[in-house]
């Protein structure tokens, strides 16, 4: 998905040409503002590729909703354009976890740019958890959900769960997909394969992006599934 993102996602595209090991079947963008078409390679696509324009932008959930039903593959892949990915030993290694008994999604470890272990697994989001991690610099006591930067879901689970939630515009529709996955009695799996992030988080500097990112906290603490898991894993 570009929000005027044309050279970060021409950028992850050359690295998908370069490294898709034969293991991407199509490639979606979705052009949530006005952008120009991107420029294939002088080879031409190695997989399928289509692009998706909005007459207007839409939240998260809702351009990968969309994008998703393009999508008559085996698993679906949520990527963000600011990621830097190694090589097709990562696609194999993700469908091997995605195809496990009670996998619900696969997903690899994120690393920021100086090479630090990026904070993209992290436990259900309650007002104390924020408190814990935000005020007073704890780590993570369980991993309940991960970041959707990066994640290979097997297409009939997506489909099974009905995808994002829309009524998140924008946040918190991971952790609400991650936590009507484990209430399926699904698993998230980790794949020891690093990708590089460049994790711009938009709500540590935008009003706009502050304002979506607390209206999606509100919603996941009045709605039914977090409430739902706390009483689950207290059980």
């Amino acid at each position: 998905m570009s929000h005027r993102h044309t050279d970060m996602v021409q950028g992850l595209l050359a690295e998908l040409c370069d490294g898709h090991g034969g293991w991407i079947e199509h490639v979606i963008v979705t052009h949530n503002v006005g952008e120009p078409p991107l420029q294939a390679p002088p080879g031409g696509w190695p997989f399928r590729f289509t692009e998706l324009y909005n007459d207007r932008p839409a939240g998260f959930g809702a351009n990968h909703n969309r994008a998703f039903a393009h999508c008559y593959s085996e698993f679906f892949c949520v990527l963000n354009p600011d990621v830097e990915l190694p090589g097709p030993e990562l696609w194999r290694s993700l469908v091997a976890q995605a195809c496990e008994a009670g996998a619900g999604l696969a997903y690899p470890v994120l690393l920021n740019p100086d090479g630090s272990l990026q904070d993209n697994e992290r436990e259900a989001v309650t007002p104390t958890a924020l408190l814990r991690r935000r005020l007073l610099k704890q780590p993570q006591r369980d991993v309940d959900w991960v970041s959707a930067a990066f994640w290979l879901v097997p297409a009939s689970i997506y489909r099974r769960l009905g995808g994002f939630d829309e009524r998140f515009f924008m946040y918190c529709e991971d952790t609400d997909f991650c936590l009507r996955l484990r209430l399926a009695g699904l698993t998230l799996r980790r794949v020891e394969v690093p990708v590089v992030h460049q994790a711009m988080r938009g709500s540590g500097r935008e009003v706009r992006h502050l304002v979506w990112h607390l209206q999606s906290l509100w919603r996941l603490w009045t709605g039914p599934v977090l409430r739902r898991y706390l009483a689950a894993i207290a059980t």
